[in-house]
C-alpha cells in the first residue's frame, strides 16, 4: 500500500478522538484485556458490557478465577453463549496463575487454552506492546474494502489469512495496541457490514471499494446453506418445580448446561406432541449455520415416567432455578412461560 505511515497517523488520530468508552479501556490491565477478548470473540460489545462488570466483581483477577469451581464460572458466563470460551478462560487462568514470568509474545500465548492467532495478537499488543497485527472480522472488512478484493473466500478464517500480510504492513510499530484497537473500532462503528459510514471514515481516501460506490460488496464469501432443524421441547411442572435436562459433561456444545427436555430424553417418541394440544410457545434461534425452530408443549407430570437412570433429567425447584446454568435462550423462555403462568393464576 502507498503511504502506510499516513494511514497509521489518520486512523490513530481518529481512534484517540472517537473511541467508545469501554470498561476494559478505562483502567486497562492484562486480566481485563484477556477477559474482554474472550467475551468479544463471538459476542457483540453491547451484550458483553453488563457481563464484564459482573464478572470482575466475582472474579477480579487470574487467581480468583483459577480458584473458582467450574460450575460457578459457567453460571457467571450465562447469557454470553459459546460456553467453551468460559471453560477455556478458566483453564487459562489456572495456567497463568502459576506462571512466572507471564509470557509476553503472541507465540507463547497461543499455547494457552482458547487462544488463537487473533486473540494472542490482541492480548499481547494491547498489554505488552507486541508488534502483532490483529485480523478479526472487522479488520478483514476494512482491508478487503481498501483493496476492493473480489476474491470469494470460503470462510472468515481463510479471509483473515489472506489479509494478514497487509495487516502487518499497516501495523503501527510504535503504537501496536492502539492501532489494533483503532482498526477494530473503525470496523465496528464506521466500516460496518451494512450501510458503512464512508463520509465519516478517516481513511476513506485509501479505499478502492468506496470509489466503486458499493463498499457493501466486500468482502466476498461463498454462500453457506442454512440448515433448518425442528426441535420439540416439553414443559413439565410438579408443584413449583420444573423438569429440566442437564447435558452430559462430554457434550460438545452445551456440556453440563440445562435446557427444557426433548421427548427422547423422557423415552417418548417425538410424535407425542400431536396429542398435547396447541403449543405453549414457538421459538427460533440461530447457532452458526443452523436455524433451529423449537416448539414447547405442556406435558402433564402425572403421565411422566422418568427413565431408571434419570438420563440427565432433574426436577428443579423455583428457588434453585436462578442458581443453575441454563442456556441463554432457555433462560429467557423459562422466565416468559413462568410469567405467563403467574398471570393466568391471578
Amino acid at each position: 500500500m502507498n503511504r502506510p505511515a499516513e494511514f497509521r497517523r489518520l486512523i490513530l488520530a481518529w481512534y484517540r478522538k472517537h473511541q467508545r468508552r469501554l470498561p476494559w479501556r478505562e483502567n486497562p490491565s492484562l486480566y481485563q484485556t484477556v477477559v474482554s477478548e474472550f467475551m468479544l470473540q463471538q459476542t457483540q460489545v453491547k451484550t458483553a458490557l453488563g457481563h464484564f462488570e459482573r464478572w470482575l466483581e466475582r472474579f477480579p483477577d487470574f487467581d480468583a478465577l483459577a480458584e473458582a469451581p467450574e460450575a460457578e464460572v459457567l453460571k457467571h458466563w450465562e447469557g454470553l453463549g459459546y460456553y467453551n470460551r468460559a471453560r477455556n478462560l478458566h483453564r487459562l487462568a489456572k495456567a497463568v496463575a502459576v506462571m512466572d514470568p507471564i509470557p509476553r509474545t503472541p507465540e507463547a500465548w497461543q499455547s494457552l487454552p482458547g487462544v488463537g492467532p487473533y486473540t494472542s495478537a490482541a492480548i499481547t499488543s494491547i498489554a505488552f506492546g507486541a508488534r502483532a497485527a490483529c485480523v478479526d472480522g472487522n479488520v478483514v472488512r476494512i482491508l478487503s474494502r481498501i483493496q476492493a478484493d473480489d476474491t470469494q473466500y470460503r470462510d472468515s478464517t481463510a479471509a483473515a489469512a489472506a489479509c494478514a500480510s497487509l495487516a502487518e504492513e499497516l501495523l503501527d510499530p510504535d503504537n501496536p495496541g492502539d492501532h489494533n484497537q483503532a482498526m477494530m473500532e473503525l470496523g465496528a462503528t464506521v466500516c460496518s457490514r451494512r450501510r458503512p459510514l464512508c463520509a465519516a471514515c478517516p481513511v476513506v481516501t485509501f479505499c478502492r471499494a468506496a470509489e466503486t460506490g458499493n463498499p457493501e460488496a466486500f468482502p466476498r464469501f461463498v454462500s453457506k446453506k442454512i440448515e433448518k432443524q425442528e426441535v420439540t421441547r416439553l414443559w413439565c411442572r410438579r408443584g413449583d418445580s420444573l423438569l429440566l435436562y442437564k447435558s452430559a459433561a462430554g457434550s460438545r456444545r452445551l456440556a453440563e448446561l440445562y435446557e427444557l427436555p426433548q421427548p427422547a430424553h423422557l423415552g417418548l417418541p417425538n410424535a407425542i406432541s400431536e396429542g398435547l394440544g396447541p403449543p405453549l410457545a414457538r421459538k427460533v434461534r440461530h447457532i452458526t449455520r443452523f436455524r433451529i425452530s423449537e416448539t414447547i408443549y405442556a406435558y402433564p407430570a402425572k403421565h411422566l415416567k422418568l427413565p431408571a437412570n434419570k438420563n440427565g433429567l432433574e426436577w428443579v425447584s423455583g428457588e434453585r432455578l436462578d442458581r443453575i446454568t441454563l442456556s441463554g435462550p432457555h433462560r429467557r423462555w423459562v422466565r416468559e412461560l413462568l410469567a405467563e403462568e403467574g398471570s393466568a393464576a391471578r
